[in-house]
């Protein structure tokens, strides 16, 4: 039995599709009884829990061969404060289950400890789960491609991609489906110890190659603009996305600027199978 978190979220809802796919038997965690019918109809077992509430989780983990753990995407209040919070939390809850074996989600980049905005919260989060379980595997993956799928409907529009990454600068990108698929795979090795998993896509891209994706997929032009500096601030607010929030995503597009969205030289590399083309043209508004 594996246990993954954050199920009805990007990258936890590949994780359990895909060891299932594999014939694992899973648990997803969900913070409402409600959330858990379609993982019921596949299969899985629901337990319900929020990762504030150790006891909770910590019986949600019980019994777990594995689990795939998250520090959910911040949405509201100081990213790095809910860390501090919620990275003990989830570590006490594993340990009083007696997790044997733990993947833990974090992003490339996470080596650093400042200078990478919402990133720096993966570097601390990695040090408060580390040990968490007697195998503790960290897979800090590449840029969701997914996250394009945030301005899919001004591409359709208006056949513009707006973006805060630099169009010709190539960073890694991968498809939650491949991140999904690794850490099933991770979770289904047998380790001991402390292990960090970096993974991408097939190759790097940029800003301007998912351009060119959209525009394969849509039969038109699309151009990468990029949003000036200076107006990046009010964009977010507009979208209601809260300034402390707002504040750590600006972090990260500034360290990926500053050339610190990169891999780590001693750890694993991997990278996926799931092409620009393809993770595009999946999302959600965009036809096939």
């Amino acid at each position: 039995m594996y246990v993954v978190l954050g199920a009805n979220g990007r990258a936890g809802g590949e994780v359990a599709r895909a060891l299932i796919e594999r014939g694992e038997a899973v648990r997803v965690v969900l913070r409402r009884r409600e959330q858990g019918e379609k993982w019921t109809a596949l299969g899985a077992e629901v337990a319900v829990a929020s990762i504030e509430d150790t006891d909770a989780m910590a019986d949600a983990l019980k019994g777990a061969s594995g689990a795939f753990l998250l520090n959910p995407p911040p949405v509201s209040g100081d990213p790095y404060a809910r860390t501090e919070e919620l990275g003990p939390a989830l570590a006490d809850a594993a340990r009083r289950a007696r997790l044997p074996k733990a993947v833990v989600l974090s992003s490339i980049g996470a080596q650093h400890a400042s200078g990478t905005g919402v990133i720096a919260t993966l570097n601390r989060f990695e040090a408060l789960l580390d040990a968490v379980a007697p195998a503790t595997a960290f897979l800090r993956s590449g840029y969701f491609v997914e996250t394009w799928g945030e301005v899919a409907e001004t591409v359709m529009s208006e056949s513009v991609l707006p973006t805060f990454l630099e169009p010709s600068q190539k960073i890694p990108m991968v498809s939650t489906i491949d991140v999904g698929r690794a850490a099933a795979t991770v979770l289904c090795e047998e380790w001991t110890g402390k292990r960090v998993v970096e993974l991408a896509g097939p190759e790097n891209w940029s800003a301007g190659d998912v351009a060119s994706a959209f525009a394969d997929v849509l039969g038109r032009p699309v151009v990468a603009v990029p949003v000036p500096p200076e107006r990046r601030a009010a964009l977010l607010a507009e979208e209601g996305v809260p300034i402390e929030v707002a504040s750590a995503l600006l972090g990260m597009y500034e360290g990926i600027a500053n050339g610190l969205f990169i891999r780590q030289v001693d750890s694993e590399h991997r990278r996926g199978t799931i092409s620009l083309m393809t993770a595009i043209a999946r999302l959600g508004r965009i036809p096939d």
